[in-house]
């Protein structure tokens, strides 16, 4: 441990010391996000609550408490706060175990388990005001595409796309955000997915990591859960979840979007979201030092050209793409 974390985490035990009156050694390690955000779990009197240990100068928390103020005032299911020290970056928070979604689902559980949590989506959507938040906009959604030529093809490829590649990658990278940013833009969790989902023992799911919410396209929440990167569906019965969730929309007036439209903004927003992570997983390994993302690449890449070799807009990058990839096994880091 660096001189700078054991310093950390001495003035995290002396705030829950203090907070809480209990030994703070005790603290045991949580879970850890793709941030510079931690977390820790410590038994109390009262049962056992989360730490949560967010540096100031990199990720303050005041974004987390708004966000999960508006969530809990609209019935989700957000971790209650018991005591804030903003200033220090350190937050006593509601525990919700340890059972994420992402192991749970199962052929047998699936059906029920996304109910909820399109239940919960529907809720997030049509209840959660987005007033403030920042737009995801077209040129935020390039700007996050813009990890798929840096991090990806030369980082973690070693692949420096010519002249003619980049009319590609800019050609597609334009078609996705303006067909994403036509749909109706409502709340958007940003990273509703199986790992930021929590089995409880009430009010399930759990929602956590909502700190980047945005106001954004609709279909974006339910492309992340649906076409998620850390688990895959048969293309079936995806179609069927979201054409369930889109007819549920149209009733409550949100969208009056055809199963073709709907389908259209549903896979191109998931093109910008995969086409980011992508990069994303890459700069988390190369930069960050968090090497295990890279074993998910493979699934993100399916996803990525599989939806993209349907239409015709994407043919060039697809081109590019699959030359860049081939041979390559994505899951070995590349040290350059």
């Amino acid at each position: 441990m660096t001189q700078e974390l054991s310093d950390r985490r001495a003035v995290l035990e002396r705030f829950v010391g203090d907070t809480l009156g209990i030994d703070a050694t005790q603290i045991e390690p949580a879970s850890a996000d793709a941030s510079f955000r931690s977390y820790w779990r410590v038994a109390t009197p009262q049962g056992s609550r989360i730490v949560m240990d967010s540096p100031p100068d990199k990720e303050p928390v005041e974004p987390w408490l708004d966000i999960g103020a508006r969530l809990r005032a609209a019935g989700l299911h957000a971790p209650e706060v018991y005591a804030v020290d903003a200033a220090q970056g350190f937050l006593i928070i509601e525990d919700f175990g340890t059972r994420m979604y992402l192991p749970a689902l199962s052929d047998a559980t699936a059906d029920a388990l996304y109910a909820d949590a399109l239940e919960a989506l529907h809720a997030m959507q049509t209840r959660v005001p987005s007033d403030g938040l920042p737009r995801f906009d077209c040129e935020r959604m390039i700007a996050e595409m813009e990890y798929l030529p840096e991090w990806f093809l030369q980082r973690h490829l070693g692949v420096l796309p010519g002249c003619h590649d980049w009319d590609e990658i800019e050609l597609a990278f334009g078609a996705v955000a303006n067909v994403a940013a036509s749909q109706p833009y409502v709340f958007m969790h940003r990273d509703f997915h199986s790992r930021n989902l929590m089995l409880t023992e009430r009010d399930s799911p759990g929602v956590i990591d909502f700190q980047g919410a945005m106001h954004g396209p609709l279909t974006y929440d339910l492309v992340s859960l649906l076409r998620d990167c850390y688990i895959a569906w048969p293309a079936e019965r995806v179609d069927a979840w979201a054409e369930g969730y889109r007819q549920r929309l149209v009733a409550a007036g949100i969208t009056d979007a055809d199963a073709r439209r709907f389908r259209r903004w549903f896979d191109f927003t998931g093109l910008q979201r995969h086409f980011k992570v992508l990069g994303l997983f890459c700069r988390l390994c190369y930069r960050d030092g968090k090497t295990q993302y890279l074993r998910d690449l493979p699934l993100v890449l399916d996803y990525a050209l599989g939806i993209a070799r349907q239409y015709d807009e994407f043919a060039g990058f697809v081109r590019l793409i699959e030359r860049a990839t081939a041979g390559h096994d994505l899951t070995r880091r590349r040290d350059a």
